[in-house]
């Protein structure tokens, strides 16, 4: 690449990454196609109880809302998308529909269907509507239903993660490749895994199919607010806060930590254990965020081995969502990296797994420092004799930089297979925890060559962000930490 190439490049990029933190919602509408009809920027709305149908508004920025009637044009982006990864937060009132079109072609259904019939598949909240053809019977075909219902009652705020890829086309214009919603997450629960579109949906903007197209929010069928869109590439990562590093004496509640990740933009957080899960799953809806795994204690002795007392009972309330399971391994009789001990440790990660493979959930074996599991490769060699499927491993910046100075690399490309998830931090080369674990912005380490191994490897599963000890305010280490993402993410 020539030097005039990689300053076109970075300039590119830069102008790329301040047009993502452009707000979609404010008063300007500059995002948005200049014909927006009725749709106004409000600071929030409520369904208005003397008219179940109709919403109320608050002055302020950051919600827009489609007029007085809830009949008005959509709103169609100025940009045109292909393979995204997109945050939406909604409310509807009572009776209202509402839908998103990827593309302006390809539509999830927004609609009051809390204990409301919904008469044909896809009509659903969260569903994948119908196509529609007049020359067939049924006319309508190709809606899918959610495999979950997660519709809250109207007026409440309501969200939906999608990854989202482009139909494909040859060299002829010839598709190759259907549209594919690849997963749908409807306020914290996956609706929807590589559902494939053959065409557009009914009342889409287009008959046609391109490689990219603009997002498109109906306003004409109803009362409906939107707030939080986010779009980015669909490959990027989704990156949540590990509970290790969310508090200090201004956030000591669960609801202020979650208020804290929401306002600084983070996907969600991890937790600590199973105690308390049905609370805070609760906070964290209502904020949306989404709980991204749940941090077990496992021990594999000679003769027990034995897991989180209460595991069984809190399983059945993480269905559905998508959830890891993270497995660090301790023992009283085996020391770290001691292959002697994999016997032990197999059966009860196969108890484990075969738990968690009853609720939809992935098991990721965490290597930590000191423990009897403490290298990645040492996940990697129990994961394999594990052999179940839903059971891979998790890289942790820290602990590698503690106990492998193995090739980055290889260290990875060894592991990808079984890649679930990542955690990183700001680090220097060496030292102990202080040095090891810093905001993301600090330490001498090059954190940018770990993305850059990742992408190489064409990871895009969640990163969690450590934050053990680092101490200090962390709404300010949170912060520099999502600033660092950000510049990240241009690699």
């Amino acid at each position: 690449m020539t030097k005039m190439s990689a300053f076109l490049l970075g300039m590119t990029l830069s102008a790329c990454a301040a047009d993502a933190q452009q707000p979609f919602f404010d008063e300007t509408f500059s995002r948005w196609q200049s014909e927006i009809g009725e749709w106004k920027c409000v600071g929030d709305v409520f369904q208005n109880p003397d008219q179940l149908q109709r919403l109320s508004i608050l002055p302020g920025q950051g919600v827009v809302v489609n007029g007085a009637n809830g009949n008005t044009r959509h709103l169609i982006s100025r940009d045109e998308f292909g393979d995204i990864r997109l945050h939406i937060e909604f409310l509807i009132p009572q009776e209202s529909n509402s839908g998103i079109y990827f593309m302006g072609r390809y539509e999830i259904q927004i609609r009051d269907s809390y204990h409301n019939d919904s008469h044909y598949a896809g009509n659903e909240c969260g569903g994948i509507y119908q196509r529609w053809d007049e020359t067939r019977e049924p006319k309508g075909f190709e809606g899918v239903s959610p495999r979950v219902d997660a519709a809250k009652a109207p007026g409440q705020w309501q969200w939906f993660d999608v990854v989202f890829r482009a139909p494909h086309f040859d060299q002829n214009g010839h598709k190759i490749r259907n549209a594919c919603f690849e997963k749908v997450y409807h306020n914290g629960f996956l609706i929807h895994q590589d559902i494939e579109i053959s065409g557009p949906t009914r009342s889409s903007l287009f008959e046609d199919e391109k490689p990219q197209g603009p997002l498109m929010l109906q306003g004409d069928h109803g009362a409906v607010a939107y707030r939080n869109l986010r779009i980015l590439p669909a490959d990027s990562s989704p990156f949540f806060a590990m509970d290790t590093g969310v508090r200090d004496e201004r956030h000591l509640s669960f609801e202020q930590q979650s208020a804290m990740l929401k306002h600084l933009g983070y996907d969600g957080m991890d937790h600590t254990g199973v105690e308390n899960l049905a609370e805070k799953l609760q906070v964290l809806d209502r904020y949306g965020l989404r709980l991204f795994a749940v941090y077990l204690d496992v021990w594999a002795d000679r003769n027990q081995q034995r897991y989180n007392e209460g595991l069984e009972a809190a399983l059945p309330l993480l269905k559905d969502r998508d959830v890891v399971l993270w497995v660090p391994l301790r023992s009283h009789d085996f020391n770290p990296s001691d292959p002697a001990g994999d016997d032990c440790a197999v059966r009860i990660i196969r108890r484990i797994a075969d738990l968690a493979e009853g609720h939809g959930l992935i098991v990721a074996l965490y290597p930590h420092s000191f423990f009897m599991m403490e290298k990645i490769s040492d996940a990697v060699r129990i994961a394999r004799q594990v052999d179940r499927a839903n059971v891979g491993v998790t890289f942790n910046l820290c602990h590698w930089l503690r106990t492998d100075r193995d090739d980055l690399s290889a260290t990875l490309l060894r592991a990808s297979p079984f890649l679930r998830m990542v955690t990183l931090n700001g680090a220097d080369h060496q030292g102990e925890w202080k040095e090891l674990i810093q905001p993301l912005d600090a330490g001498d380490f090059n954190v940018g060559r770990v993305i850059e191994v990742l992408k190489e490897i064409r990871y895009s599963n969640p990163i969690g962000l450590q934050g053990y000890g680092i101490g200090g305010d962390v709404e300010d280490n949170l912060r520099r930490s999502m600033q660092a993402w950000l510049k990240l993410q241009q690699w």
